[in-house]
């Protein structure tokens, strides 16, 4: 990466981190199969609490204090609602199809910072929302025989998860990025570990493998996305996020023979684009005088 520009290189990091996620959701769909959807979404979280804690261990001392306890405990708790939220779709649905629903959550993160931060939102912005939505509805097909409840739950993985954007935007730069990726994935693997006892199964030598692998594909996923932001600015990047679509229809595709309908295809296609449309009308504003 040395030939490549800060801005390339960090896109590059940030495309292979969204690719390292869908493999992590891959797995979580795949354990899904043999174990409670709580138990596959506690190794995701114990697993990366281990390897997080094993990298910040030399220097815990500066990543322990925190300014906002409180805060950092909401947005786990909001992570934490997303995740299980997306995984109790994956166990019901097509790889492809959740992850088209969660990829509502920045346009969905444009409506919140309106209602909630008192942040401008104009007309082109409420047609980007509104054309996600009904990229969902496409995709959902409410009224139909094909409508799967199932299908509620990414929906509303992405409504947690532009929360949890929100408090972190509103927590600002107050915390350094370990010390907010170091409780995240503390509090909820505190939290599950308690929760997952009653629903807990011995896990096959397979499913072992892939409760420990997932953790560490996970704690890699965040590595990858720090490294990221980094080098390149957020809206530099941003769009490059949809690149899950593709690689979570590939592995869809590859390791359990699923392929978006026609309609889920049309859906996506809308959520994608009035997301970047959104992102476009963001960076735009941010450059000139908002016009909304």
């Amino acid at each position: 990466m040395r030939s490549l520009s800060p801005a390339g290189a960090g896109i590059l990091l940030y495309v292979l981190a969204v690719m390292t996620m869908t493999v992590m959701d891959s797995m979580a769909k795949a354990l899904t199969m043999d174990l409670p959807v709580l138990q596959v979404v506690w190794a995701r979280y114990a697993g990366q609490t281990i390897v997080v804690t094993l990298i910040v261990l030399p220097r815990l001392r500066q990543v322990l204090p925190t300014r906002f306890p409180a805060l950092q405990f909401l947005r786990s708790l909001f992570l934490l609602a997303a995740t299980s939220s997306f995984f109790f779709g994956l166990s019901r649905m097509g790889l492809a199809e959740a992850t088209a629903l969660i990829d509502l959550n920045p346009v969905l993160i444009t409506l919140g910072a309106a209602l909630f931060l008192g942040e401008k939102i104009g007309p082109r912005r409420i047609f980007g929302i509104a054309a996600a939505l009904f990229g969902a509805l496409v995709i959902l097909r409410p009224g139909t025989e094909l409508f799967s409840p199932a299908a509620l739950f990414p929906m509303f993985g992405a409504a947690c998860y532009a929360a949890f954007a929100l408090v972190t935007r509103f927590v600002g730069q107050g915390e350094t990025v370990w010390t907010s990726l170091f409780y995240t994935a503390l509090l909820g693997a505190l939290v599950l570990s308690v929760a997952v006892i009653p629903v807990w199964q011995p896990p096959s030598l397979r499913a072992l493998v892939l409760m420990l692998a997932i953790g560490a594909v996970a704690a890699l996923g965040q590595f990858l996305l720090i490294r990221a932001f980094m080098l390149a600015e957020a809206s530099v990047v941003a769009p490059f996020s949809y690149a899950g679509l593709l690689f979570a229809t590939l592995w869809g595709a590859l390791f359990f023979g699923e392929w978006p309908d026609g309609p889920t295809v049309l859906g996506a296609a809308i959520i994608v684009l009035a997301g970047i449309y959104v992102w476009h009308r963001e960076t735009r504003d941010a450059r000139t005088a908002p016009d909304g």
